[in-house]
């Protein structure tokens, strides 16, 4: 996190997301006060928690990709759950679990990074010596030394991939669900016989390149200390985990004239059991317990019926930064499909360019689709940057099954947007006529 300022994060995020500065510029402020509280002293630390957000605007308009992109940019911890989920599980824990789930997969990444070295050799070494019985046989007269260098170097170079080899791995274990009082439970049949001494193995024939991952993947673990892991991942997941609440308008009340009967009373049941988990508690895990009190929350919803306002008191007071993002005009579209990283108009030429077909779009072309998407979301259901999608599978999708490897080049011009999408410009002309 010290590696980035609130401007430069907001540079970051601005190569995958159009527009919406404020909501940026909130995220960013948030992040960077993480920082700034890790350099106060224990005792100022322990006071200073984080500013929750509340993110209030259409769908499709960046809201989760925001939140996303911030936590893969720290390479913080962070889950996305839905709010109306709780109406039917009722159980709000769950999600500070499932970022401790998050947190030790990230952390176990790293330590596979850095192990990476020592357990290929080990791997290298244990393919060795499946492989070098084969080769005396073809060789007897070479001597052993030269026989195992000569194959480590091509195991190393990828020279063996092809070949099928039969090695001893360790047997996959499916944990066993068990439920109590409606809250789920996992008993995992390896990791008991792993403490019994026992790992369960079985023989299996598989292609070197298969093999050699597995067995990374094996050496990997053997070297991993767990205590270590699942301490560094506690910490993570309490002093730098953000987890994404979307939906959350959907429990908020209907607005001031509505009855406050029927299903607001689910509703506010619902905040109530997120609420302590916002204010601060200690959950119990698996892996140990978490407090709550410094994790990063950030809500999102629409907020077409009801309001912020109509979230009950206590939780508003918890979420006091809120933002609005704006819904997407004809301009943005344009920048959408052709300025980020991942442009939707890149994703799809780089998808087709694999089958030989070389994709160029017009400038006039570009427009028009544009053009379409925002009368779609403005004179139908308001689905964000997701309506280009639905419009280009629309598009490319005769360009896409006709694709069989032969280079070819096509050029999507307005008159072939005209042609494959009159449909929905026909709608357009009519709707500009209905009074």
């Amino acid at each position: 996190m010290e590696l980035y300022t609130p401007r430069e994060i907001v540079e970051e995020l601005d190569k995958y997301i159009i527009g919406q500065a404020e909501a940026k510029k909130s995220v960013a402020v948030a992040l960077r006060n993480r920082y700034r509280r890790s350099r106060l002293d224990d005792a100022t630390r322990e006071e200073v928690t984080p500013k929750n957000i509340i993110m209030k605007g259409p769908t499709g308009v960046g809201k989760t990709e925001i939140a996303r992109r911030l936590a893969k940019l720290v390479k913080a911890p962070w889950v996305k759950v839905d709010a109306t989920k709780f109406t039917e599980v009722g159980y709000v824990e769950s999600m500070v679990r499932d970022l401790v789930e998050a947190a030790i997969r990230l952390v176990k990444e790293e330590r596979y990074e850095e192990l990476r070295p020592r357990a290929t050799q080990a791997a290298v070494s244990a393919l060795v010596k499946v492989i070098l019985p084969i080769r005396k046989e073809l060789a007897p007269d070479v001597p052993e030394a030269q026989l195992i260098e000569a194959i480590s170097e091509e195991l190393i170079e990828g020279k063996l991939d092809e070949i099928q080899v039969e090695i001893e791995v360790a047997e996959a274990q499916k944990p066993l669900q068990m439920t109590q009082n409606g809250q789920g439970a996992e008993i995992n049949l390896g990791d008991l016989f792993q403490q019994l001494g026992k790992k369960p193995k079985k023989k299996r024939k598989l292609y070197v390149k298969d093999a050699m991952r597995m067995l990374v993947m094996q050496e990997s673990d053997k070297l991993i200390d767990d205590d270590s892991v699942n301490a560094e991942a506690l910490r993570r997941a309490e002093q730098e985990g953000i987890i994404f609440i979307d939906e959350i308008d959907k429990i908020a009340g209907a607005g001031v004239g509505s009855s406050r009967g029927g299903p607001d009373v689910s509703r506010e049941g619902v905040q109530r059991d997120i609420l302590p988990i916002v204010e601060g508690c200690t959950v119990s895990t698996k892996y140990g317990s978490i407090r709550t009190d410094f994790i990063l929350f950030i809500a999102a919803g629409a907020f077409h019926i009801s309001e912020v306002k109509d979230l009950i008191p206590e939780l508003q007071g918890r979420f006091p930064v809120v933002v609005t993002l704006d819904s997407l005009t004809k301009e943005d579209f344009v920048r959408i499909l052709t300025e980020p990283s991942n442009a939707l108009l890149k994703m799809y030429s780089a998808l087709l360019k694999v089958d030989g077909v070389s994709l160029k779009f017009t400038r006039e072309a570009i427009d028009r689709i544009a053009e379409l998407a925002f009368y779609e979301n403005t004179n139908s259901e308001n689905i964000g940057a997701r309506r280009l999608h639905s419009i280009l599978e629309e598009l490319l999708s005769e360009i896409s099954f006709e694709a069989h490897g032969e280079e070819t080049e096509v050029v999507i011009d307005v008159a072939y947007v005209d042609e494959h999408l009159r449909r929905e410009l026909t709608d357009i002309d009519l709707k500009r006529y209905i009074i």
